[in-house]
């Protein structure tokens, strides 16, 4: 598969599909979207200045497909919980808090729900706090949201042209079949996942890196492409410069379609000024997560993809939104 054939895959997979239809909810809701408030990064950063503090409070929600809270409730409630921890810690900070909401056909559908979020509570050792129940649903739904604290923030608007775009992925996983899950936290120690998300904040607060994103269910690449907009930069990524567990065959189409579109239990993409990758780099690797530069941005609009010793564009942002993202308006003088 080439690098053109690549692109249009990529652009047709339901993860892109997802992220194009943020731009008709913004429109929606523009007229009541606060101005000094970013749409884009992982969690609504609100400023603690305003209350006599320091740092950002962070807010973020994630829902999840009926079909997959279905099929899998168990890990489906794990994930309401890890996927929110995530956004957290890709914005620089620490979690405090979750809270749900869940919808069941019966009590008994809904227990390996609410047990799954057990479970990753005690693991990432966040407490949740309370939510809303509904046992007299026709459909298993689910919703988890949270809040967190940064001292220093990352963020999805902070890349710059010359930086180093970086992939960081924990690869002492499995694939949660059928879906398109890398999972490398179910079984992990609770001690160490914890100890692996610290890196971010560490980064921010250390000023080594100020722009990053959590790989979603786009994938790296859609994930790359959600940070690029923010920052109203474009880049030149080497797929195959992207870390990847040892197994998987990069030549073959199916596999590498699946990998590059899966959502990682850990994965962020991170952009990095030049005289800090090193560093960078190295904090990773402490923590065996398989980290890698795939790529450089620059200056403009257009994303190109190199693979297999070909070129194609994946994505013009001068042609057409991604996200629909928003930046901040500036402070008045």
């Amino acid at each position: 598969m080439n690098a053109a054939a690549l692109c249009a895959e990529l652009r047709a997979s339901r993860g892109f599909g997802h992220k194009r239809a943020v731009p008709d909810v913004l429109g929606s809701l523009g007229a009541v979207l606060p101005r000094d408030i970013a749409v884009g990064d992982d969690c609504a950063a609100l400023p603690e200045a305003q209350a006599g503090g320091e740092g950002h409070l962070l807010f973020a929600i994630e829902g999840f497909v009926d079909d997959f809270v279905e099929a899998m409730p168990w890990f489906a409630g794990y994930c309401g919980v890890m996927v929110n921890v995530s956004d957290i810690y890709a914005m620089g900070g620490r979690p405090l808090a979750v809270v749900d909401a869940i919808w069941s056909k019966g009590s008994l559908a809904g227990s390996p729900v609410l047990e799954g979020m057990a479970e990753a509570s005690r693991r990432y050792g966040v407490p949740i706090v309370g939510g809303h129940s509904n046992d007299r649903s026709a459909r298993s739904q689910l919703a988890v949201a949270i809040i967190g604290r940064a001292r220093r923030l990352l963020s999805s608007f902070a890349a710059r042209p010359g930086d180093a775009l970086i992939m960081a992925i924990d690869l002492r996983g499995r694939w949660e079949a059928p879906y398109p899950y890398w999972n490398a936290s179910t079984e992990a120690p609770g001690e160490r996942l914890r100890a692996d998300l610290e890196i971010l904040p560490q980064l921010a607060e250390a000023g080594l890196c100020a722009a990053a994103k959590d790989i979603s269910m786009a994938g790296a690449l859609g994930t790359a492409l959600m940070l690029l907009e923010c920052s109203g930069v474009g880049a030149r990524i080497d797929v195959d410069a992207i870390p990847r567990p040892h197994s998987l065959r990069s030549h073959e189409r199916e596999q590498l379609l699946r990998w590059l579109l899966s959502f990682p239990s850990y994965g962020f993409v991170l952009s990095v000024a030049p005289q800090h990758v090193a560093a960078v780099l190295a904090r990773f690797a402490a923590r065996a997560i398989g980290a890698a530069v795939v790529g450089e941005v620059r200056a403009g609009s257009r994303v190109q993809l190199h693979h297999a010793g070909d070129d194609a564009c994946l994505w013009d942002f001068s042609q057409q939104a991604f996200l629909g993202a928003r930046a901040p308006a500036p402070s008045a003088p």
